[in-house]
Order: structure tokens, then sequence, then C-alpha cells
């Protein structure tokens, strides 16, 4: 029965998707392309069989490719993972963003990158020190998931939430309730969803002219989604294990270790803003470490796995044939806030981008905070597994997180409700001039023309 459960529950995500599959003469089920078919069948096998999520995500892949080689003519695996020009063309452009090789670079370099800081941040002594920072009862845990969020503000979410899943492991002496779990990765996603640093989301909205003020409204949503899900997890969390109040005896922090954390944080950083490369920063900030310090390297062993399966997921994501999305709406902001549980968010981020006329803060929080209510919704979730396993059962994640789907749902419609849907679009696209509807604030949006012309004559206003 359970299982039955978990398959609706899994097919409610992923239903939506059939939305933007585009029919034509490659196998489908009505309008649904096989390949969807395919990658639900991957996601459902990763429910069920949440033990070998790894083998089961490498299945679905080379089922998914073998598909496409077969029956897609028009399928090119070099051109979707390098784009059309060379490497060489792009490095002379300095334009890295064709193709799927810098999205899976980038989460491979910052996945295992970032499991090195957590063991980093673990030994230097902050974790034994904190407890006695932390208020008693569930407040603790409530102020460690604000934390968080606010950690997820200026670092990459995933740091986020690998800090966080290290604290908590040491406060509650590794007794952690799955829906605390769940909430350490929903605060990581929410923090960063307003911030076009904290999210790989946003800035790849920025990269393409999205002004930071387009996105910081996400936090009117985010913000009360966190208060939401961090009341319901931190009084799971004290029924299940009480927050340890005192210090380690004997703690003290290791400065030299503190420094070389904050040297991996400030090199991501700084990556992403000057390269779009933000694990370029993080392992030129570990070899210099290496050279300080030992470097627990052992621990990418123990990462590599959850790494290879995230990379497997998006690359099969990323091979879907979804080329259009509905009109830009509140509701289909909204939509996508569920379909990115189980659809990795940066392909369809991408498609929003060149579509335009969305709410950037409104799409920021649903894809972003969206991406938690499942575990491998969100590179952040996928990482903090790695700690701890227990939290890749499918059917635990919703059932113990279930504020998170909640707080998500109310989140939405109190930024919705204040206010209301405000589409803007990206300084880099062309203002189609000639558009015959009365309704298109010109002043205010840039819509591309092939965008207006499909929508007209679909009979569809572009304020909708």
């Amino acid at each position: 029965m359970k299982k039955i459960l978990l398959i609706v529950t899994l097919l409610f995500f992923f239903i939506p998707l059939g939305a933007y599959a585009e029919g034509n003469s490659i196998p489908a089920i009505g309008s649904i392309r096989l390949e969807f078919i395919l990658f639900a069948l991957t996601l459902v096998g990763v429910a069920l069989f949440h033990k070998q999520t790894f083998w089961v995500a490498i299945i679905g892949l080379s089922t998914i490719l073998i598909f496409e080689f077969i029956f897609n003519p028009e399928f090119n695996l070099f051109k979707h993972f390098f784009g059309d020009n060379s490497l060489i063309d792009q490095l002379a452009h300095k334009d890295l963003r064709q193709g799927e090789w810098t999205t899976i670079l980038n989460l491979l370099g910052l996945l295992l990158g970032f499991a090195l800081l957590a063991k980093i941040f673990e030994v230097s002594g902050v974790p034994d020190i904190i407890p006695k920072y932390l208020p008693n009862g569930w407040k603790g845990g409530f102020m460690l998931l604000v934390l968080v969020f606010v950690l997820s503000s200026f670092l990459d979410n995933i740091a986020g939430a690998m800090i966080g899943g290290t604290i908590a492991l040491i406060v509650f002496r590794k007794k952690v309730h799955i829906g605390f779990i769940a909430a350490i990765v929903a605060a990581s996603n929410a923090g960063g969803s307003g911030s076009v640093i904290g999210d790989t989301t946003t800035t790849m909205m920025w990269i393409e002219g999205v002004s930071l003020l387009n996105v910081v409204h996400a936090y009117v949503a985010a913000g009360i989604a966190l208060l939401i899900t961090a009341w319901f997890a931190s009084h799971q969390q004290v029924k299940y294990q009480r927050i340890i109040k005192d210090a380690k005896v004997g703690a003290k922090i290791d400065w030299v270790k503190l420094f070389i954390v904050a040297l991996i944080l400030i090199g991501a950083i700084l990556s992403n803003f000057l390269y779009e490369m933000p694990a370029l920063g993080v392992w030129i900030a570990i070899i210099i470490g290496s050279f300080i310090r030992k470097t627990p390297w052992g621990e990418i062993s123990g990462a590599i796995k959850g790494t290879i399966f995230l990379l497997c997921l998006i690359t099969s994501a990323s091979l879907m044939p979804v080329n259009d999305l509905p009109s830009a709406s509140w509701l289909s902001a909204f939509i996508l806030g569920f379909v990115s549980a189980v659809f990795d968010n940066i392909p369809l981020t991408k498609l929003c981008i060149e579509q335009g006329c969305y709410d950037w803060g409104m799409l920021a929080y649903t894809v972003g905070f969206g991406g938690s209510m499942i575990w491998f919704g969100s590179s952040a979730g996928v990482a903090i597994t790695n700690k701890f396993d227990e939290a890749r059962n499918v059917f635990q994640w919703i059932k113990k997180g279930w504020h998170i789907t909640v707080a998500y749902i109310i989140g939405f419609f109190f930024l919705y409700l204040i206010m209301g849907w405000k589409p803007a679009d990206n300084r880099k696209v062309k203002v189609a001039t000639d558009c015959p509807c009365k309704e298109c604030p010109q002043d205010q949006l840039k819509i591309p023309a092939e965008n207006n012309a499909k929508m007209h004559v679909q009979g569809e206003s572009h304020s909708k």
C-alpha cells in the first residue's frame, strides 16, 4: 500500500511535465514522448529502491541515451554537451554556457569540493563550540535552520546545507530526524532563492540580465516558508533528540582550518562572480589549503556515488524534449515548483529565461524551494544525503517532511497576494515593437518577437 501511495505521489509531481512535452514522430503515448515515460520510471525506481539509487540512475540514463540514439535522428550527444561552437571558440568569446558541460563540471566540482569543506569545518572545532550559543529546546533547532537560511543567501546553497548538516550531527549527537534533515535542505534553498549568488538558477537569471532587484522579493515567500517549516521541523527534532547545550569538553577552534573553510567559500563566490564557475574557485582554494593543513581526501570516496547519481539525473532531465513552456503566468510558475521536485531546475530555468515575461522573484522561489519537496529535487538534498543515508527514502522524506510542501504553497500565495504577478524580462532580448497586443506593457517588458508571434497565433495575451 505504501509503494502504491508513493507512486501516486511521484506522479502528482511528475504529471505537470506532460504539459511541456513535444509531440512528433518519435514514439509517444498520446502527446507524451517516450523519453518522459523512461524518465518517470527512473524516478519511480529511485523512490522504490532507495538503497540502490546509484545503479537506478545509471540504468535510467543509459536507457534514455539508447532510446535517443535509436529513435531520434536529430540527436547529437556531442552538441548536447558542448554546444554548436568548439570549446576554443567558447573560450575566445568568453561564452562557456553552451551545452551541458559547464553545468555538469560545475556540480561535480561543487559536490565533491563541499564534501571536503564540510569535513574540514567539522574538525575545525566550530561545531563543538556552537551548542553553547544555541537556545534550549525547539528554539535551538529553529535558530540552526535560520542560520542555514542566512548562510545560503551569500554562499552556494550546497555549502549552506552541508554546514547545517555538519552542525546538526554534533548538536543532536548524530540523531537527526528526517523531517529536520529535509528542513535543512529547504532552508538552504529558501536562503538562495532571493540572492543572485545563492543559487545556480538565480545566478543564471543574473547573468542573462535580470536585475537583482527583480529577484530579491523571492524572500517574501521564502521567509514565510522558512518560518513554517522551521517551526514544525524543530518540534519534530526536539521530540526525537533534544539539542546538546554543553560544548564538548576541551573544545577549541582550529583557526587555520577555519581559515581554509573561509578561503573555499570566498573562492566560490569570487569565481562565480568573475567566471560563472564557482567550482573553479573552490578547488583552487582546496589545493592552496592542502599545503597548509592535511586535506581529508577520503571524504571524496563517500561523496562520489551521490555526485554521480545527481549528475545522471540532471543529464537525463536535460535530454527531455522540453522545448516550450506554457505562457508565463503565476499558475505556470506555481506548477514549476512541483516539477522542480523531480526535474532538474536548471534546464527549466533556461527555458523560462528564453521565454521571458516571468516574475523572476516568484520563479526563483518556486524552482528553488520547490526542489526541497523530494530529496533528489535539488543538489543540496543530494549533497546532504551523503551524510544521512536514511534520508534517501522518498516516502519517509515526503511523510516526515510534509511541512515543506505546505510551506511552499502558503509561501507562494502569500507572495502572490502581497505583491501580485509582476513580470519583467532580462535586458538582452529584443523588444517586439510591432506587437498588436494592447495589454502588453512595452515600456516595462521586453519580449522576444518570436514569442510574441507565437502567443498571438494562439490567441493569448502577454499579460497573462
